[in-house]
């Protein structure tokens, strides 16, 4: 039975990796579109993590692994994202919608001892998957314009990443953690410039390979007031620690493609070089507060920054600058112990956020902000012990603007899951 579980495991896991994910024009800088967190909990709450110990025993964090005293049960999770992005520019008045749907995360979390807890998990970082048209047109003495051309850009790839993290529970109060996080995957960026009275195509292509660690140290302290069930969280997180290098491939040719308009022909190199970057995955910090009550509500706010960053990009560097983020959120639970309304026993959640992104066009920033709900419907053989069940997680969000001609990004996320927690791989102390 395990080692059927672990191979079902490496093959979901093969088939993450393959996916094609869609995303917005502004995927084109940088890494892509990067997933803030992919988990239903966390992003159904606005985003905030950082100062969240869960309640219930069956709910491990990834992403400040010091938030898992609670954790005592083994937690597999499987999770789906759908995507619906819909685009506005006032460019020609143009409008367009994009449509993903791939599989987010999966997880498998387990307690090592009462006080050390150990997690794995495995989902997309970010995506590239865009391709915009640019005609390139010439106007005569009379007015008439005329197509002579067309400036292509295309780009597509899936950075990965997989992680282990490790909690520890110090006292009643402190706990520490550690996570290190393997990223691996290739991004493509592809430039064509083609003429109508020209028989070749110049094409300037870039490929990122990416294969990297670091490491994320977390911390947690929680005040539990035993006469009110009231209790205060605090939490921090440091990312810190590029071992490895992207490396780069830039290729300038000119070629034409056969009648399936996807093999090159006639290729002749004009440039080619390599080069490597560090500076990939800059440090990232994290603190939040929060505040609730045992089994019923809590409530946090987190904010978040990110040191700007530095990627090859058609043989130029492209350096973004610091972005930070400002996330709010919580959950309620009317009455786990009503049975007579399963409605009183399903877990709510909500939040906000808002982000100063790290891209800069046209001098205006593409930031991003946006709400959230879900609702963690629990098994009928659920307990507040073994809290198991489907999850559930909505966001609407806005990302960039009209001014200068760019693009605004409106989009509707849904995240469907399940977790199942109990004491599984066990051995029984009797018969």
């Amino acid at each position: 039975m395990k080692k059927i579980f672990v191979l079902s495991f490496i093959s979901v896991g093969y088939f993450l990796n393959a996916q094609n994910i869609s995303n917005s024009p502004y995927a084109t800088y940088g890494i892509g579109d990067v997933k803030y967190d992919n988990t239903i909990e966390t992003s159904s709450m606005g985003g905030i993590s950082t100062a969240y110990i869960s309640d219930f025993t069956g709910n491990f964090n990834f992403a400040n692994p010091a938030n898992n005293a609670n954790f005592e049960l083994t937690s597999i999770k499987l999770e789906a994202s759908n995507e619906n992005n819909y685009f506005k520019t006032d460019y020609n008045s143009t409008k367009s919608t994009k449509h993903s749907t791939y599989l987010s995360n999966i997880a498998l979390a387990f307690p090592l001892s009462p006080k050390l807890k150990m997690g794995l998990s495995y989902q997309p970082y970010s995506s590239k998957s865009y391709e915009i048209l640019h005609p390139i047109t010439t106007t005569d003495a009379s007015g008439n314009v005329t197509v002579i051309g067309a400036n292509r850009f295309k780009g597509s790839g899936t950075l990965n990443t997989a992680q282990i993290a490790l909690g520890y529970k110090v006292n009643e109060k402190f706990a520490v953690g550690a996570r290190a996080n393997y990223y691996f995957g290739n991004l493509y960026d592809l430039n064509e410039l083609a003429y109508t009275n020209a028989e070749l195509i110049n094409g300037y292509e870039t490929k990122n390979s990416v294969h990297n660690f670091n490491f994320t140290l977390g911390a947690s302290y929680q005040n539990l007031n035993t006469s009110t069930d009231r209790k205060l969280t605090i939490g921090a997180t440091t990312t810190f620690g590029n071992t490895s290098n992207m490396t780069t491939n830039y290729v300038n040719s000119t070629y034409f493609y056969d009648s399936s308009g996807t093999v090159k022909n006639n290729e002749s190199i004009i440039d080619q070089k390599n080069t490597s970057s560090k500076n990939l995955l800059p440090l990232q910090a994290s603190v939040g507060v929060g505040y609730g009550e045992e089994n019923k509500w809590f409530l946090s706010v987190q904010g978040d920054y990110k040191k700007g960053e530095s990627i090859a990009y058609f043989g130029n560097t492209l350096d973004l600058q610091d972005s930070y983020r400002i996330s709010a959120g919580g959950w309620y639970l009317p009455n786990y112990n009503n049975f007579r309304s399963y409605f009183s026993r399903i877990v709510y959640r909500y939040g906000a956020f808002y982000e100063k992104g790290n891209l800069q066009l046209a001098g205006q920033n593409i930031n991003k902000f946006g709400v959230s709900a879900g609702v963690l419907l629990p098994f009928k053989t659920s307990s507040i012990t073994r809290m198991s069940g489907l999850e559930l997680g909505l966001e609407v969000g806005k990302r960039g603007t009209l001014k200068n001609n760019l693009i605004n990004q409106n989009y509707i996320n849904l995240k469907v899951g399940f977790n199942f927690a109990d004491r599984w791989f066990r051995k029984n102390l009797y018969n």
